[in-house]
């Protein structure tokens, strides 16, 4: 072996030697960390369902779990509050540090009315956001999601049906977006990464 390649091998084992001796994470996260990523900031031209104006600056000072949805939804939409209903529960005394927001992919047919009833019938803490189809789209663009509408095949071609993205992004207390939950995210994993969320910094 030459000179260089021994100090080359010598340096790639001190520098394992020396991670190996570093503190561990102080967080570690269940669900996709995103940490760092540049868009999910802001949210401009909303209402929630008592139709108060809404931005995300709103909801400093909690964890803010965010989807995109519709109250006509026939399968991912139900089943995603009925998690986020259970992660309330096991949340306990602190769920009240955590807020829950739909964001309506469907502002023709999703009424203020129509999201109170729905969401409500979850948790009476979630909020429905709703803005025109301007702010929509550009809402959609801000967190990287899509949404499409379209034609139930299975009705005729008569109802609208609206392809969308699935799972929910989670902000820290300081706004900051910083986990995906993917829509099979465990209720044990959210509620974990949640409280890691709300520790002290």
């Amino acid at each position: 072996m030459s000179g260089w390649h021994m100090w080359r091998m010598l340096l790639v084992v001190l520098v394992l030697a020396l991670s190996g001796c570093s503190d561990p994470p102080s967080e570690r996260f269940r669900n996709v960390e995103m940490t760092g990523a540049d868009f999910g900031r802001e949210l401009n031209g909303f209402r929630d369902h008592h139709g108060n104006p809404r931005t995300l600056a709103d909801f400093r000072g909690k964890a803010v779990v965010l989807f995109f949805g519709y109250t006509s939804c026939p399968d991912v939409c139900p089943t995603t509050l009925v998690r986020l209903a259970e992660v309330m529960v096991k949340l306990g005394d602190v769920a009240g540090r955590v807020q829950i927001l739909m964001l309506t992919v469907d502002p023709q047919r999703d009424t203020p009315v129509r999201l109170a009833a729905y969401l409500t019938g979850f948790n009476p803490s979630f909020i429905g956001l709703y803005g025109d189809l301007a702010a929509t789209e550009a809402a959609v663009m801000e967190f990287k999601s899509f949404f499409s509408r379209g034609k139930d095949a299975h009705n005729h071609g008569k109802s609208d049906v609206i392809d969308h993205s699935t799972g929910a992004y989670v902000l820290d207390p300081t706004g900051k977006i910083r986990l995906y939950l993917k829509d099979d995210a465990s209720v044990e994993g959210i509620v974990s990464d949640l409280k890691q969320l709300m520790l002290p910094a």
